[in-house]
């Protein structure tokens, strides 16, 4: 015959103790994984981005069709300077290609 284990309320209050501990440190150790710039980065609009790279706003919509990260609030579009950044310096690479292709 098993044993039957009836909690208590001092079992209830350490479990949740426990529970928010674990949390806590879960998201300050996130947190501190995170770069700071992101959370206090601005968000840039079309022009500021065309203007950035001395592009028109029709090479800025292609770029977004090819991937160009980007962010949509209410129906605007806005961008991350660090996305813009890196999503260039990938695109900049040098790619090799094999005789064949």
């Amino acid at each position: 015959m098993d044993t039957l284990f009836i909690p208590n309320e001092n079992d209830f209050r350490r479990w949740i103790r426990e529970a928010l501990k674990e949390c806590l440190e879960n998201s300050s150790i996130r947190s501190a994984h995170q770069p700071e710039q992101s959370q206090e980065e601005p968000l840039l609009t079309r022009k500021e981005i065309a203007g950035m790279f001395r592009i028109s706003l029709v090479t800025l919509h292609d770029w977004m069709k090819r991937g160009l990260p980007f962010h949509k609030q209410g129906g605007r579009v806005y961008f991350l300077r660090s996305e813009v950044l890196e999503y260039v310096k990938q695109k900049r690479k040098p790619s090799f290609k094999t005789l064949g292709e």
